[in-house]
């Protein structure tokens, strides 16, 4: 599917990955609407790619909902959206202190999972009503797991949990969304330069980088749009999950 002159929606676009993706569409011709929670960092990255920004909380549904309506208005139907908004954190089932805090556990699925859910039905409900173009399509959904959907570490029980569960919505999604002529998929990164592991001291950093085979670095977020870039122009990519890892395998710790 051509990505110039088409409307974009990115979330978690004020940074890392969701901002190299926000970029590389605008750059493709893409009318890009940013959503992000943190309102600086979205505005900044709108205004640098001349595009919109809308205040979201992927995980509420009242504020996507809203963000949704915002950026259609602004830049009109969306034919891509991708997910880029999530979050970390570490721990234990069972650590040192007894088990680990349920509310913990429910706020990663809740963000990287439901969020990722909450904006695929609320975008595929408008891209819906766009027309098809010469091949019918009318879309592309691109949301991001992890290669600890795979490989989870010790300690990224909620994570893995919730990047699997992005994995698992991938081919279900394309199968439902084939009669409205939009294709779903999903890119699992390895360690990527992101704001998370810039703030890891060089030398773990280069640890890290070391650990992968080839090319044996720290993945760029620009790598990360050029492959959704790719994503959407190939017309018979669907239903398919993608690992962007440089051969990584996570070991168990």
């Amino acid at each position: 599917m051509k990505i110039e002159g088409h409307a974009a929606i990115v979330t978690g676009g004020g940074s890392g990955l969701g901002a190299a993706t926000a970029k590389a569409l605008a750059a493709a011709g893409a009318k890009v609407a940013v959503l992000e929670l943190n309102a600086e960092a979205g505005a900044a990255i709108a205004n640098e790619i001349g595009g919109f920004f809308a205040s979201c909380d992927v995980a509420d549904a009242q504020s996507a909902e809203k963000a949704v309506l915002e950026s259609v208005e602004a830049i009109g139907l969306p034919r891509v959206l991708v997910n880029c908004a999530g979050i970390g954190g570490a721990s234990r089932i069972v650590g040192r202190d007894g088990p680990m805090a349920l509310d913990g556990f429910e706020k990663v699925v809740r963000v990287n999972l439901i969020g990722t859910f909450n904006m695929m039905r609320l975008v595929a409900d408008v891209m819906s009503r766009a027309e098809p173009d010469e091949h019918g399509s009318r879309g592309v959904i691109v949301s991001t797991a992890s290669v600890a959907a795979f490989e989870g570490q010790i300690g990224q029980a909620a994570y893995a949990a919730s990047k699997g569960g992005i994995v698992s919505l991938t081919l279900p999604a394309a199968r439902e969304f084939a009669r409205f002529g939009i294709r779903v998929l999903t890119i699992a990164p390895g360690l990527f330069r992101t704001p998370l592991l810039e703030e890891l001291p060089e030398e773990v950093r280069q640890g890290l980088a070391a650990s992968i085979p080839s090319p044996s670095r720290l993945g760029e977020p620009a790598e990360f749009a050029e492959l959704v870039l790719a994503m959407v122009a190939n017309n018979y990519l669907n239903g398919e999950v993608v690992r962007l890892d440089g051969a990584l395998r996570m070991q168990p710790k």
